[in-house]
């Protein structure tokens, strides 16, 4: 992360808090320009390793006369040389359609790598599944392999490469992404701490919107408060921020829920939380590292005409029947959890769905219904819920609850949820 700005951040005339030019003279690119550049030459590396990796495989199999292959299998150069400049084509479209060259998906280190091996195998049994169709398309299977293989090995250590060159361009001013963090806390203060540590997470932090800090108050280091969060929309037009980061812990779940309405599906932003936020929203989210830090990130999926009446057949398809089959466990596990405390069988809960639709998620009750009088007996407890918002070792939690928790079991009842067409 860079800031090679000294200069001193003013108020401005509006009453709000100004950042210097700061950006000036940092990139002679424009952000998306600087993307774009990766992108394509993402695509021409994968283009020439794969190649690479084609050619050796025949050398490896063909021309190395190792004894683990068969060696009078027939063989042209000709012909290899023509199934690579037919096969390359392909495997780039299928790194493609795997998102290989979608920016969300760029720079991710082990799950792009994980997604550049399920794209090669793609390729690999499409080879195959070719040679099945058709009789006379014929090839060496140990081509083939080594050809998978080498693939694999070079377009992924292409991209390593290119990774570490985009961290020290980032180090240059390139690569790096305005950003936002929302709330003041001592949670919102580590997590930044972390960004401004690892240097190559891309998050250029900007600084914090908080409704009870004064604008043009330092917050961290160089970070001041920028605002009040209805100056959110202002902020992301004057800065161009790509990222806003939610500190759960500043927030209420009113000003969560609002934010996450608003802000969840915007086109040019993307909306990450610190990841105590399950509690308020269950679908569309997926967790991803910044910097080592966990963040929650918004899936910004929209199912609408054919999608979404087949998502719908299939949710019936799927829930009605398990429904049908796990009636006993249902049943059994009711009756547990009335024999083992007081209270209601079913806890529902206030949650956040797809395009901020509110509903009550179904679950097992896992809790004495006196939780708060129980965790106030224990103020050891209560405070290290408020430092870490989770506990250990719950008091809470009844004896059955431990069990559906560590088993999942308490969820089932969201197949309710599924038949209602809320999740």
């Amino acid at each position: 992360m860079m800031h090679t700005s000294t200069k001193t951040a003013h108020e401005g005339v509006d009453g709000h808090f100004n950042l210097p030019a700061y950006r000036a003279g940092r990139a002679t690119l424009s952000r998306q320009a600087q993307w774009q550049i990766l992108q394509v030459v993402l695509a021409i590396s994968d283009i020439l390793l794969t190649g690479v990796a084609f050619r050796l495989a025949y050398y490896v199999r063909f021309e190395l006369s190792l004894p683990i292959f068969q060696l009078d299998v027939p063989f042209s150069f000709p012909r290899y040389q023509t199934f690579a400049f037919i096969l390359v084509p392909i495997w780039i479209f299928i790194f493609a359609a795997n998102g290989l060259y979608d920016r969300r998906n760029l720079l991710g280190g082990t799950t792009e790598y994980a997604r550049v091996f399920r794209a090669t195998v793609t390729g690999m049994f499409l080879v195959v599944l070719a040679g099945f169709l058709d009789p006379t398309f014929v090839f060496a299977r140990g081509w083939l392999l080594l050809a998978w293989l080498f693939a694999f090995l070079f377009t992924a250590g292409g991209r390593f490469w290119l990774r570490r060159a985009v961290y020290l361009l980032r180090k240059r001013g390139y690569f790096l992404t305005p950003t936002i963090v929302v709330g003041v806390s001592d949670e919102g203060l580590s997590l930044t701490r972390q960004l401004l540590s690892w240097r190559t997470s891309g998050l250029d932090v900007l600084g914090f919107v908080d409704d009870d800090v004064q604008p043009g108050t330092p917050v961290y280091k160089h970070l001041h408060a920028l605002g009040e969060t209805d100056r959110i929309d202002e902020l992301i037009r004057r800065y161009d921020v790509e990222e806003m980061i939610l500190v759960t812990s500043a927030l209420s779940r009113d000003e969560i829920t609002a934010i996450f309405k608003r802000y969840g599906l915007m086109d040019g932003l993307n909306l990450r939380l610190s990841s105590g936020l399950f509690e308020i929203i269950t679908t569309g989210l997926e967790v991803k590292e910044m910097a080592y830090v966990p963040l929650v990130s918004v899936n910004k999926v929209r199912l609408t005409g054919l999608d979404r009446f087949l998502k719908l057949g299939l949710d019936y398809m799927i829930a009605i029947p398990g429904l049908i089959a796990i009636a006993p466990i249902l049943l059994v596990i009711a009756i547990a959890i009335k024999l083992d405390s007081p209270g209601p069988i079913i806890y529902r809960r206030r949650v956040m769905g797809i395009n901020g639709k509110k509903f009550n998620a179904y679950k097992f009750r896992t809790m004495h219904v006196n939780g708060d009088q129980i965790l106030d007996q224990h103020p050891e407890l209560k405070a290290e819920l408020a430092r870490n918002h989770k506990l250990k070792d719950d008091p809470r939690i009844t004896r059955v609850g431990q069990f559906l928790r560590k088993t999942s079991l308490d969820e089932l009842p969201q197949l309710f949820n599924v038949l209602k067409r809320e999740m």
